[in-house]
């Protein structure tokens, strides 16, 4: 089946059952296989069939249900659109409060029943122009059969406005107006305010769209042209100056200077870059002038992939947020069920005034609005992830991020995770067999070769060409210069050509024990040195390890190598259980058991070479795969080649899970605590009741302290 994916933005959502609404409306559209809309990043992700619906008809959808939807590059840009959004909601809430004051003070300090009219005229158009988005909202959360935080507060103060009109004009009593107002402009007020911290908990996503730059400048015919980033092409040669962000990914051709990749990998030291080095889109250069030619640009730029990759993952759910959204779609009708009971039970049962039960049923259906419920989950997430990516820890899923703090064990592949991948000289006998067996691998492009050669030059070694060398496969080199017959090889050459190793064999046999590669060196027939070959371990590897351990996780390492070579660097690591000669086609296999005894299991690995490992396990996690994001199959992309990565990754789930417990156990604790104090419980004991006022207030502040508690994530540093 043909599938396609639209990225949208979503205005208008004020709660968390908005999301579920746009949700159930998309999911009902034929066509559409499957829709997740995040009210934290008012945005949605749209999988549907081309042949059976169409952008448009998804938009349709979702402006049918009262809200607005927006391709990412369509009509008025993104910033634009909240600034005019912001400008529109300001005017507003002060057009309102000038009303409400009034109101407020003649009901509270100079209220007599001749000023009912006034109060009428006073409130009337903060219940028309201030309630009209709760009136619009709840008019289109009722005709899609749901109930939202908009129907409460439509029908809270509604009921409190029309009985105050008709205390007005048709029999005289006791008015109600400064509730409605009151409660409309708080609550107004209060999801401005909400809004702006929720945008603050995207802040870290902003600025990594923020990175990219506006122009370029382009070098043609040796001019310097200033152009518009869209209109650079691959192949393009620009110019990049000192203080200047890198327009777009590229090659180094002219120039050298230190570039800052913070921003995009978390690497706080600046790095050196030279010709033929590559530079990255959003890094900036520091001091010197580089030419660099474009080789990605536009979607397919690093910065543009991780933008993308934050974003859409922003758009998964975390299991815990599922179960969330099922409570909250029940949660306002259970709400207005209790509010009339709450009536009912003063009015009828205990014979309390008219005025003094409505007060009661009004503050139940302000103060219980589930937004601290919706916002508890998604918050804490965005902030997590965003911080994650600042740091070069990129998330895929939601619920991998839920998922890793519960591992038992990790899987670490060897070469190229806890080793560098190429192997290196780490034993010479005899400086003389290297600047040998570097003449005779010159021209060879084997890794061993490489090696030698590397060696060779930090030693400072003038190496000649050899006049002439033979291959010898699975064993080694001949080759001859200046009539000197050079072999350099294994073992079994050395055996070929009866070369006497004895003088050798102590230090062979040592070497191999510790599983490094042995090259023997001879000169005219007679054994001169040895050279010690090994693929090293990467920096932090033994540290990672360690902390890994400490952390409570079984460490394990899986590896192609022979046992020997395993074991020993299992060894020098201090890892205990080693899966050693696992072909790649099996190391999934080798997961699989470990989950079948029950167990959670991370891997970490290669983003491309171990995909089938990496997917089969609970959590994938691709280490240094920082440029080839969109083919990695890990759920955790690490964008530098650090093992101390997977340990922030893990700290940074538990952080992010324990503050989602913390704001959903203390949202529940107010709806708990909150609906039977609105109700009037405590009044019969201690004279205590709740005012339609003092739930909006007390509503607004768990919903902004919910979203506060999540942006106290912002301070995650790791401990590595």
């Amino acid at each position: 089946m043909k599938e396609r994916k639209i990225v949208l933005e979503i205005k208008g959502m004020r709660c968390a059952s908005c999301a579920n609404t746009i949700e159930n409306g998309l999911r009902k559209l034929k066509g559409v296989v499957k829709a997740s809309v995040s009210f934290a990043a008012e945005k949605a992700v749209v999988f549907y069939n081309p042949d059976k619906t169409d952008e448009e008809k998804i938009k349709k959808v979702i402006r049918r249900l009262g809200y607005e939807a927006y391709a990412q590059k369509e009509g008025i840009l993104e910033e634009e659109r909240e600034k005019f959004s912001i400008k529109n909601q300001l005017i507003i809430f002060f057009i309102g409060l000038a009303f409400t004051l009034p109101v407020f003070l003649i009901s509270t300090f100079y209220y007599s029943p001749e000023k009912n009219f006034l109060l009428f005229l006073l409130a009337t158009p903060v219940q028309v122009l201030v309630g009209y988005k709760f009136y619009k909202g709840a008019w289109f959360s009722l005709k899609s059969r749901t109930a939202n935080m908009d129907v409460l507060v439509a029908l809270s103060t509604s009921v409190a406005y029309f009985y105050s009109v008709f205390a007005t004009f048709l029999f005289e009593g006791h008015v109600f107006y400064e509730a409605s107002t009151t409660v409309l402009t708080t609550i107004y007020l209060g999801h401005f305010l909400e809004s702006l911290t929720r945008k603050k908990a995207g802040e870290a996503i902003k600025k990594l769209i923020s990175l990219k730059p506006k122009t370029a400048t382009l070098i043609r015919n040796g001019k310097e042209i200033k152009i518009s980033l869209e209109e650079v092409k691959v192949g393009d040669i620009l110019l990049v100056k000192p203080g200047e962000s890198v327009p777009v990914d590229g090659k180094v051709i002219e120039g050298y200077s230190s570039i800052d990749e913070s921003m995009i990998t978390g690497e706080s030291i600046p790095v050196d870059k030279k010709v033929g080095d590559k530079v990255i889109a959003g890094t900036i250069n520091k001091f010197g002038v580089l030419k660099i030619k474009a080789e990605k640009v536009g979607k397919e730029t690093l910065l543009a992939q991780i933008v993308k990759l934050v974003e859409e993952a922003l758009l998964t759910k975390a299991p815990i947020q599922r179960i969330v959204d099922r409570v909250t779609g029940y949660f306002v009708p259970v709400v207005i069920l209790i509010s009339l009971a709450t009536f009912s039970a003063w009015y009828f049962g205990l014979r309390s005034t008219f005025l003094f039960a409505l007060t009661t049923a009004v503050s139940v259906l302000v103060i219980a609005c589930p937004c601290a419920l919706g916002l508890a989950t998604p918050t804490a997430l965005m902030v997590g992830m965003g911080n994650g990516a600042k740091l070069g820890i990129l998330i895929r899923d939601a619920e991998k991020l839920e998922l890793i703090h519960k591992a038992d064990i990790i899987v670490l592949d060897k070469t190229g995770t806890l080793t560098k991948g190429k192997p290196e000289v780490v034993k010479i006998i005899n400086e003389k067999a290297l600047e040998l067996a570097a003449i005779a691998e010159k021209n060879s492009e084997h890794p061993i070769a490489q090696a030698i050669m590397n060696a060779a030059r930090k030693k400072k070694i003038e190496v000649s060409n050899p006049e002439k060398f033979e291959v010898i496969p699975g064993k080694g080199i001949i080759a001859k210069q200046r009539n000197k017959e050079i072999l350099v090889g294994n073992l079994a050459l050395m055996k070929d050509y009866k070369i006497n190793i004895k003088r050798f064999e102590g230090e062979i046999s040592s070497l191999q024990e510790n599983g490094i590669t042995t090259i023997i060196i001879a000169l005219n027939k007679k054994a001169v040195g040895i050279i010690g070959v090994a693929d090293t371990l990467k920096e932090f590897s033994k540290e990672a390890v360690q902390k890994l351990k400490k952390i409570g996780l079984e460490v394990i390492m899986l590896t192609g190598d022979n046992k020997k070579v395993a074991n020993s660097i299992a060894k020098e690591l201090g890892i205990e259980k080693v899966l050693a000669e696992v072909l790649p086609q099996d190391k999934a296999k080798e997961i699989k058991k470990l989950q079948k005894n029950g167990k959670t299991v991370i891997m970490v690995g290669d983003g491309i070479n171990d995909a089938p490992a990496l997917t089969q396990s609970d959590i994938g996690i691709a280490i240094g795969s920082g440029t080839d994001i969109a083919k990695s199959s890990g759920d955790i992309v690490l964008m530098k080649d650090d093992l101390r990565d997977v340990v922030s990754a893990i700290e940074l789930s538990r952080k992010t899970v324990n503050k989602i417990k913390q704001n959903l156990f203390w949202a529940f604790i107010y709806n708990i605590s909150a609906i039977p104090i609105a109700a009037g419980v405590l009044y019969p004991l201690y004279g205590i009741l709740i005012t339609p006022t003092i739930s909006a207030i007390a509503m607004i502040l768990s919903d902004i302290s919910v979203v506060g508690n999540s942006l106290l994530l912002r301070r995650f540093k790791p401990k590595s």
